[in-house]
């Protein structure tokens, strides 16, 4: 007998009180009751407890295999050879979190994620790709010439890739992805208020762009761009407008000028395009190329998150008056890099991310926030995050962030302190029974021939041409 202290690698169940572990009372269909809860307390001081067993891993998290569940293994134990899986049912129910310092690799862990939500056929996903890898395929941080395959990769026939940058995009041999461009026409003034800071907008200059847009309609930039220091003086005059405002608006504006995704006019809506595509249950990975600052980042995130969600917002209100399970919207995922930049504090509330991390699935629409400093994301926000999954970091506020309204979260801060800089990672939440530090799947050669689909490389050339026109009639072509 002896007592369990949180941090120790050994892990322990307490068995019940005839000493058998849960899994051996169901097996022997025993009168108990195993009505598996959520673990939110930690065994009193001299309880008794044995080492966990594979079958009693398997009774709290389940098999991939288990009938009516849609479980994925992420991983498995430190020193323990079986599968721990999260539930991705109740996964895309709320907004998640991967979490880590830079290096440890938050962006294989997402894929990881991101492979299992494909697969089982949970969601559909939107991924802003800010550094192209997930769409086509991403080096092996560490290894000379290795790269991991993207989505696209090991799901031909279900992942779409459009790009900001079609020449990256072709330089990298990228096969089939779908060039995207957006309008000066299509920009609102509430998309520029998330990129305020980055542009150095001041409220004067947004309300500037509130009474240019209400003058000018839709074409209020390109008009703006096009004016004179006569025609700014003379607007303003008409208008009741600041010179001086409307000036460095003008200014600041003519920045996004060197965005190469940006036309003055769009006339075709790439936005409805990736609308279909998600509704005809295809995944889209949106890749950015060298467009990948972070004002080309953020705007074109915006942009394409607003209108999809507002889509989805009518798509709900159509099904809750219904209730045809046919006009149930597909649950969305989106996934987005850089989290702490939509969701800092003193915007989330103004933003789509924010109101979208609120929300826990209101409209079918959840987040996927892949970030190495959860300290700078809104408290409210992140007290929202369903299942967090988090690799190692160091600093305090971070650490203390994961936290955040998390019951008896205090106790495993010293877990999360003693993890490997690779391939480790603490998860808790909304998608697993309780907190457990696993050693993360291999994102490997293993992996792709488990995870199902018949690789690109693999397919005959008639099944590529195949791939490609299935995609394309989907579109509408």
């Amino acid at each position: 007998m002896f007592t369990p202290k949180m941090g120790e690698k050994d892990n322990f169940v307490v068995r019940e009180k005839n000493g058998k572990s849960p899994l051996a009372s169901f097996q022997a269909q025993t009168s108990i009751d195993l009505d598996l809860t959520p673990v939110k307390t930690i065994p009193s001081h001299f309880s008794q407890v044995y080492d966990a067993s594979e079958y009693d891993f398997r009774a709290v998290f389940g098999w991939e295999d288990d009938p009516g569940r849609r479980n994925f293994a992420i991983g498995k134990p430190i020193d323990m050879d079986v599968p721990v899986c999260i539930d991705l049912d109740r996964f895309v129910e709320r907004s998640n979190g991967i979490f880590g310092k830079s290096g440890t690799g938050k962006s294989f862990l997402a894929r990881l994620l991101l492979s299992g939500i494909i697969s089982k056929q949970v969601a559909v996903n939107l991924i802003f790709d800010m550094h192209s890898e997930y769409g086509w395929e991403a080096v092996c941080e560490g290894k000379s010439f290795a790269t991991a395959k993207g989505l696209r990769q090991l799901f031909p026939g279900q992942v779409i890739v459009y790009t900001l940058d079609p020449e990256s995009t072709k330089r990298r041999g990228i096969r089939d992805a779908q060039e995207l461009y957006l309008g000066f026409n299509q920009i609102e003034v509430e998309d520029l208020n998330l990129v305020k800071r980055e542009l150095n907008l001041s409220e004067a200059s947004l309300d500037s762009a509130l009474l240019l847009r209400n003058h000018f309609g839709d074409n209020w930039i390109v008009q703006l761009l096009e004016m004179s220091n006569l025609d700014i003086e003379e607007f303003c005059k008409e208008n009741n407008g600041s010179k001086t405002s409307i000036a460095a608006l003008q200014r600041k504006l003519n920045r996004l000028t060197g965005l190469k995704y940006l036309r003055n006019f769009s006339g075709h809506n790439y936005i409805n395009q990736i609308l279909e595509s998600l509704d005809a249950g295809k995944h889209v990975v949106v890749e950015f190329g060298s467009q990948s600052n972070l004002i080309s980042y953020m705007l074109a995130t915006n942009m394409i998150t607003r209108r999809i969600h507002h889509a989805y917002v009518r798509k709900a209100d159509r099904f809750l008056q219904s209730k045809n399970p046919g006009d149930r919207p597909r649950p969305l995922v989106i996934t987005i890099e850089e989290a702490h930049r939509f969701l800092d504090p003193s915007i989330a509330s103004q933003t789509i991310f924010g109101t979208i991390a609120r929300e826990m699935r209101k409209y079918f629409v959840t987040l996927l926030v892949v970030d190495q400093r959860p300290s700078g994301i809104d408290k409210e926000v992140m007290s929202q995050i369903g299942t967090r999954i988090t690799a190692l970091l160091n600093d305090e506020k971070d650490i203390e962030a994961i936290f955040t309204g998390v019951s008896g979260g205090g106790n495993l801060r010293s877990v999360l302190a003693k993890l490997d800089s690779k391939q480790q990672a603490l998860i808790l939440g909304h998608a697993v029974p309780m907190p457990v530090v696993v050693q993360t799947r291999p994102y490997d050669q293993t992996f792709y021939r488990e995870i199902g689909e018949t690789a690109w490389s693999d397919l005959p050339d008639e099944a590529l041409f195949a791939a490609a026109a299935e995609a394309l009639e989907d579109l509408g072509f």
